[in-house]
């Protein structure tokens, strides 16, 4: 699933592409939407919430979409080719001189704009944010430690402690830390974990790179410690990796470690 900062550049683009343009063609092509029309509507603008997005039309309406793991918004000039297969998708938005497509999109709904953040209220605060504060720091912090027998990854994972932190961040996260995800989330610091998490999000947001990196380096054999390094090892002892899946049924994720540069347990092979 993409990371919050993936889904924030997602919709920076979307937003570029089209907020002030009058729809000419506004078509879903899902059972429960495909009778709506958005021709001749304005867009107003495209926001996200962790990994939500909002694209917000004249007439109080708003389309809310989730990109789960394989959607994807891309955007083409006006009658240009489309780079995926015209079968997967899902909502086209078409102004004068640009198209915007939604392959794969999820979570589909069209709500009123004063309703959509009955959408994400069960999230916890946003780590990009743009109103991020002090509050929403302890918000974290306070969601985070009132399990502290939670596996630490598993709570980072889980978008109602935070919103945006996937499993790169998880596994990059735990790292930095020095501890392994399978620690209790008793034994980091809350506060510092939460301050790291907006940290990495935020820097790879602001790059406007969909290839994140959490090491500074840009090179594709640098950009992470651990995360999908199996076969580099470690990028700061380099070191053996060791892979394990944590978590369970639809929640289950491979996830990178280094049994020298992070302390704690860990299943067996």
């Amino acid at each position: 699933m993409p990371e919050g900062d993936t889904v924030y550049l997602v919709g920076k683009r979307f937003d570029r592409a089209l907020a002030g343009k009058t729809l000419l063609r506004g078509e879903f092509r899902v059972p429960q939407l495909a009778t709506v029309d958005l021709a001749g509507r304005e867009v107003l603008g495209v926001g996200t919430v962790g990994k939500h997005l909002f694209t917000r039309f004249s007439g109080d309406l708003t389309l809310h979409s989730h990109l789960m793991m394989d959607g994807m918004w891309d955007v083409y000039p006006a009658g240009g080719k489309w780079r995926r297969p015209g079968h997967h998708a899902r909502v086209l938005l078409t102004a004068a001189d640009v198209q915007v497509i939604g392959f794969r999109v999820h979570d589909l709904k069209l709500v009123a704009t004063p309703k959509e953040h009955d959408l994400v209220a069960h999230l916890g605060p946003d780590l990009l944010d743009p109103q991020w504060s002090a509050g929403h720091a302890e918000r974290a912090v306070a969601n985070l430690t009132a399990d502290p027998d939670r596996e630490l990854g598993l709570a980072l994972l889980d978008q109602r402690i935070m919103a945006g932190v996937g499993n790169l961040y998880k596994c990059e996260i735990a790292f930095l830390l020095g501890v392994t995800p399978w620690v209790p989330v008793s034994e980091v610091d809350a506060t510092t974990t939460v301050a790291l998490a907006r940290k990495l999000l935020l820097a790879n947001a602001r790059s406007g790179r969909f290839d994140q990196s959490t090491t500074g380096h840009l090179d594709r054999n640098r950009k992470n410690w651990v995360y999908e390094r199996t076969r580099q090892g470690c990028f700061r002892c380099g070191g053996r990796l060791l892979v394990r899946q944590q978590g369970h049924d639809v929640q289950r994720r491979p996830t990178w470690f280094c049994p020298k540069d992070q302390a704690g347990p860990y299943p067996p092979q």
